[in-house]
């Protein structure tokens, strides 16, 4: 091979190559409005993850807790409680533990009434409450605790047929996540 048909064929090659890197390199370039866009949705979905971690909920099912149109604790809510949730609790200090009530659309019955409890938001209030008082007794510092009723507002199932009724009648507690059992 002559150096005329050599330096063509280096340029060649040159060439060649240079078109594949550039071909490699315009498949790693992006958009500056969808690179924008990507990292706004990695900002979120990190904040969600974050939250998911400071917090936990349980959830105790009301006719496991509480008798049926009760407010009082019932000896098994008791075992519950005491087995489940007192465990996860205790320890916490500087943090925020939040009981909230619900219940069913069901009207409150006229025994409930001659104690004062006018309606279903009251009632949640009330279960909430016993809870608070109960986790109290056990130990949990009163002053990271409160509780707050919602009726038969935010009801995870249809409050029409008798087997969405009882999910509806719940105690969750809100308290810290992973991230803040290290802090304890």
């Amino acid at each position: 091979m002559d150096a005329t048909a050599l330096q063509t064929r280096s340029r060649t090659t040159a060439g060649i190559t240079v078109s594949i890197v550039a071909l490699t390199l315009t498949g790693c370039v992006v958009w500056k409005s969808d690179y924008d866009k990507v990292e706004l949705e990695n900002q979120q979905l990190k904040s969600q993850l974050a939250q998911s971690q400071a917090e936990q909920t349980f959830v105790e099912a009301g006719d496991l807790l509480f008798p049926p149109g009760g407010y009082l604790l019932s000896p098994a809510g008791q075992t519950e409680l005491k087995k489940n949730i007192v465990p996860r609790l205790k320890g916490y200090q500087n943090v925020k533990i939040v009981v909230y009530g619900y219940t069913d659309n069901a009207p409150v019955g006229p025994q409930l009434q001659q104690q004062g409890i006018s309606d279903n938001l009251v009632l949640s209030a009330r279960r909430a409450s016993t809870v608070v008082s109960y986790l109290v007794a056990q130990g949990i510092d009163p002053n990271i605790i409160s509780a707050k009723g919602f009726g038969d507002t935010h009801p995870p199932a249809t409050n029409d047929t008798p087997q969405g009724r009882p999910a509806n009648r719940r105690i969750t507690v809100q308290g810290p996540g992973a991230a803040s059992a290290a802090a304890r």
